[in-house]
């Protein structure tokens, strides 16, 4: 029989509100007073870090960290060395950021392991959850490199990468006293790996806006993004007649409306013009320049292609017309993560039994499963994100009671989990 979980972890029924409180918690690990920033290997993250570590091993998991700062908790099997499922999230967070961002699916397996620990049960599979240490991408301007290491694909070309004080990440990795060149030990074995999923606040409203608290990740979007920098002829803006016009800052208007007409209508496919610039731009002055960024994503590959290659023509077409000179610089392109079907389908029966609708949708953010998704099947469970969706904010919001009903479905679907008869 296990040895009982400490007093600390005597944990109410229902576990939500103690999920929000170790939110809360985690929280006050941050670098600036007042609001939630914690990035990469600083010493808020170290803070975060050694209080999930307590957590997981008051919850009955041992608990290492890799070279690339990740949390490991394992929750052995019935037989010891069997392989696991493996569940988590990231504890970096963007700048004024919100709770549950990442955290959620860090805390509720804990909360969840802590639970079966107290009740001796143990699985014919291990469980593991991995704190990523980074996802964000803030600190280096490097993403998702916590679930990088641990799936085998890291980029060692970012260790040179250098944050606002000039340090480089290879510097900071050895200065949290982590080597490195053992980076490479971080990857885990395929074959001791079932299967990963994923628990995240929505971070969008559809959930919300159906009054439903859970459903089912069917793709992470792929993602193209643009840089694209417009030249036309700086004039005075009484004297310049409409007709003889060249105004970047028009094209670049009527480029934007047309990438909003273009993802409209279309299911999972979206379309942002998130900056737009005038350079030197003047109340009395034509716009000569005119730079902005273009980001569109779906679940599907194909969908997202053909909106990037409409989108491209368009912009040769209104520059044309106008006698713009485009300039465009593709600055990422990431292909869609399918979930696979049968964790979806595992995770829809979990749903099922609670006596909840199941509902099944897209994320048009990107997560850890994606890079996992290279060594492992993964799918993903999305809880409602409140205030109409907001995420990345600190208003960003969700319940004690969608929190414990996502942890019902969490605990269902892994007491029925069974694993694929050939994991890859």
């Amino acid at each position: 029989m296990a040895a009982p979980v400490p007093s600390e972890l005597d944990l109410p029924n229902p576990i939500g509100s103690q999920i929000l409180q170790w939110a809360d918690e985690l929280a006050s690990h941050t670098e600036q007073p007042g609001m939630l920033t914690r990035t990469y290997l600083t010493p808020a993250h170290h803070g975060a870090a050694a209080r999930i570590r307590d957590w997981m091993e008051q919850a009955g998991m041992t608990v290492r960290r890799d070279a690339a700062g990740n949390v490991i908790g394992r929750y052995e099997a019935e037989r010891p060395g069997a392989p696991a499922l493996m569940t988590g999230s990231h504890f970096d967070t963007v700048r004024d950021a919100g709770r549950y961002d990442g955290n959620l699916g860090v805390l509720l397996p804990i909360a969840c392991i802590a639970q079966w620990h107290r009740q001796g049960r143990r699985f014919p599979f291990a469980l593991e959850v991995v704190a990523f240490a980074e996802e964000e991408g803030v600190r280096f301007k490097a993403t998702l490199l916590g679930s990088r290491a641990i799936a085998g694909t890291f980029d060692y070309a970012v260790l040179d990468n250098v944050d606002e004080s000039g340090v480089t990440m290879r510097e900071a990795i050895r200065l949290a006293g982590f080597d490195p060149q053992a980076l490479p030990a971080a990857a885990c074995p395929p074959q001791q790996m079932l299967a990963f999923v994923e628990v995240h606040i929505e971070q969008g409203p559809v959930l919300l806006n159906e009054g439903l608290p859970v459903g089912v990740v069917t793709a992470i979007s792929g993602a193209s993004r643009f840089l694209v920098e417009l030249e036309g002829l700086a004039g005075h803006a009484g004297t310049v007649p409409m007709e003889m016009r060249r105004d970047a800052a028009m094209a670049a208007a009527e480029i934007g409306l047309y990438i909003e007409r273009r993802c409209s209508g279309t299911p999972g496919l979206v379309g942002t013009v998130g900056q737009l610039q005038v350079p030197n731009g003047a109340t009395n002055v034509v716009p000569g320049r005119a730079i902005f960024s273009i980001d569109i994503r779906a679940g599907e590959d194909a969908l997202r292609q053909a909106a990037v290659q409409d989108v491209l023509a368009e912009i040769e077409r209104v520059c044309a017309r106008r006698g713009i000179r485009p300039e465009v610089r593709r600055t990422h392109e990431a292909a869609s993560v399918p979930c696979a079907g049968w964790l979806r389908e595992q995770w829809a029966q979990a749903i099922a039994r609670q006596g909840l609708p199941v509902r099944q949708l897209p994320s048009g953010a990107g997560h850890d499963a994606m890079a996992i998704a290279a060594i492992a099947d993964v799918a993903m469970l999305f809880v409602r994100c409140g205030n109409g969706g907001i995420s990345h904010h600190p208003t960003e919001t969700m319940t004690a009671q969608d929190a414990d009903i996502a942890a019902r479905v969490f605990r269902d679907f892994v007491e029925h989990f069974h694993p694929q008869a050939s994991p890859r």
